[in-house]
């Protein structure tokens, strides 16, 4: 599995992982527990299979012509009743533009996660995962002090078999 991944900006990170120390914090579900390097705030453009030749450069040179993306944070929420706990992000136009964009330049690869579809995605950033839908309230008290905005700052594509990251543009780092 390969995914497209949009990286924050730092203030943005900082204040997300600020949210997933809180909810750890309080005996809750967390991604602060999850210690892999390449654990970061993050949000998924798409998941494939494998990228269809020449598709990694493609991507690369549409997120260097498209980076950096603002961004706004909305409501916290439990995705499917008892799944993940996400923070929403408020799609603009552009950010709606540019994920599509990343699906025309994966047409016909093996392995599409449809979840991340268009007219299926639900942009987020992840908080915890396997959340009990009934600790939601507690868990909006302390992971959404605000609604922090930001930008996304680079690309990266995660490598489910090795478990590593790479970048896709020039201004991305490899985590």
């Amino acid at each position: 599995m390969r995914t497209v991944e949009l990286l924050c900006s730092p203030p943005l990170e900082q204040a997300v992982r600020a949210a997933w120390d809180r909810l750890a914090a309080a005996g809750l579900p967390s991604l602060a527990r999850n210690t892999h390097p390449s654990n970061r705030p993050h949000l998924t453009l798409a998941s494939v299979e494998a990228f269809p030749p020449g598709g990694a450069e493609r991507l690369a040179d549409l997120f260097d012509a498209a980076l950096p993306q603002p961004v706004r944070l909305d409501r916290v929420e439990v995705l499917d009743g008892s799944a993940p706990l996400v923070w929403l992000v408020r799609p603009t136009p552009e950010l709606t533009a540019l994920h599509a964009a990343v699906w025309d330049v994966l047409a016909g690869a093996d392995g599409q996660n449809p979840w991340h579809a268009p007219g299926r995605w639900i942009p987020h950033l992840s908080l915890a995962l396997r959340f009990r839908d009934n600790d939601r309230r507690l868990a909006r008290a302390l992971a959404c002090v605000d609604r922090p905005a930001g930008e996304f700052v680079a690309a990266r594509s995660y490598d489910g078999d090795t478990r590593t990251v790479s970048p896709l543009g020039r201004g991305s780092p490899a985590n």
